[in-house]
């Protein structure tokens, strides 16, 4: 079958397009799915280089999320038949055409969303509502700083948290990124790339600061968006786009009376199954609602992998890249 391989360790040019993949082995607890669309996060772009927490044998094939229709179920598979379509968060396996996902992994796709659209919700709305969710217990009234506000977890942050009742402040490099930002239904926004971070948090507040920091960036605006924060603030460490993961003075956290919070949503799945499984319906019903519409603006086919890679290692993309298999 074709499959995009990763055979060492590198950037997208030492990833290799294939036809002669063998297929997937399906075990009995497993589900074969015909992948129609698999969304591209920046976890892929560190996986193939090596850089990530979690790192598969070599050679594999990268890609975290897809959605498709279901080819098979192995014997002891009970929560799905042939022909329906699903999304899959099985982690690696994904920019392929057929992947083997234990059915745990496997979630029926809103009717509502298409599959290039629901092959994007996992990695993204699933960690944006895990962590205004559970870990900033984001309240109504609030004020929410989203960092990298216009990249795939952040116009995600930005629609979760307007839809819990904050104030949004959306940061981001760009006016044209900005605007998409506004058009999520961001209260404020802040260019970081022409003013100070801090400065401009400090006077869309009122000197007061934010409560809730959302920051998927890192570097060099992490320690400045902890600096705007508000008495009793919550940070949340998504991730580090921009590379460098930051030193953060801790006599911050004391004048702040702040904390410093991570998010790391795979291991949440694991340790906390059912409250993930209640975000997923509640996700779910807001989906299939209208409440919330999937921000999809880069579509690449698979041959096209190098482009789509470029696409988000530039930082060029605003909402999702995704990968098609048509």
């Amino acid at each position: 079958m074709k499959a995009l391989v990763c055979r060492e360790h590198g950037g997208p040019e030492k990833l290799d397009l294939v036809t002669d993949w063998p297929e997937p082995e399906l075990g009995e607890h497993d589900v074969l799915i015909d992948v129609k669309a698999a969304g591209l996060n920046f976890p892929d772009v560190l996986i193939i280089q090596g850089k990530y927490q979690m790192q598969p044998d070599l050679p594999f094939i990268p890609g975290g999320e897809c959605a498709g229709v279901v080819s098979a179920v192995g014997d002891k598979v009970t929560r799905f038949s042939v022909g329906e379509s699903v999304i899959s968060m099985a982690g690696v396996g994904a920019f392929c055409e057929r992947i083997a996902v234990n059915e745990n992994g496997v979630f029926r796709k809103p009717e509502a969303l298409s599959h290039v659209q629901a092959a994007g919700v996992s990695v993204t709305y699933f960690t944006s509502y895990h962590a205004l969710k559970q870990r900033a217990n984001l309240q109504p009234g609030e004020t929410l700083l989203v960092l990298g506000a216009a990249g795939g977890v952040g116009v995600t942050a930005v629609e979760l948290g307007k839809h819990m009742g904050a104030r949004v402040i959306a940061a981001a490099s760009s006016d044209e990124k900005l605007e998409l930002c506004r058009k999520l239904g961001a209260d404020e926004v802040i260019n970081y790339s022409e003013v100070d971070l801090k400065n401009a948090i400090k006077t869309l507040t009122d000197g007061k600061g934010v409560d809730v920091v959302y920051d998927p960036v890192g570097g060099d605006f992490s320690e400045p968006a902890i600096r705007g924060m508000a008495w009793k603030g919550r940070y949340l460490v998504v991730g580090f786009a921009s590379g460098p993961i930051p030193s953060i003075p801790l006599n911050l956290t004391l004048l702040k009376g702040c904390s410093i919070m991570g998010v790391f949503w795979g291991r949440f799945t694991s340790e906390e199954p059912q409250e993930n499984l209640r975000n997923i319906e509640e996700l779910w019903a807001m989906f299939e609602s209208g409440e919330l519409k999937p921000v999809i603006t880069d579509i690449y086919p698979l041959e096209d992998y190098a482009k789509a890679y470029d696409c988000m290692i530039q930082r060029r993309a605003r909402g999702k890249v995704m990968l098609t298999m048509d």
